[in-house]
């Protein structure tokens, strides 16, 4: 898919925008470039390819596989889960215009 300056003028319309004629040139060159690199994307076969919610699921497939993170180079530096500031909620509350319980009150604003 390739898009023309007429689709860069139909698309500024659209999201009324205004763009000088060396940014629309631009704009036009950058979005079909990321249009090439989804073409490409999408030429990769993905038969059989397991969906992931998250990178560190592959990790996680790989070392159980070969059961060695450093063979693959890869090792998840996460964090400890511990609490790093103490509390301060009173401190930060001081200035609410309402506070019930420990929550901020807002009014409300959907009907």
């Amino acid at each position: 898919m390739s898009l023309t300056s007429h689709d860069i003028d139909r698309l500024a319309q659209l999201s009324r925008l205004q763009f000088e004629p060396p940014a629309a040139e631009r704009l036009l060159g950058q979005l079909n470039g990321f249009f090439e690199i989804v073409e490409q994307m999408r030429a990769v076969d993905t038969s059989g390819v397991v969906p992931m919610a998250h990178p560190v699921d592959a990790m996680h497939g790989l070392t159980a596989a070969i059961g060695d993170t450093d063979a693959l180079g890869m090792t998840l530096r996460l964090r400890e889960d511990v609490v790093s500031e103490h509390n301060q909620r009173e401190a930060n509350q001081r200035s609410a215009p309402a506070v019930e319980r420990g929550l901020f009150l807002v009014p409300k604003v959907i009907e």
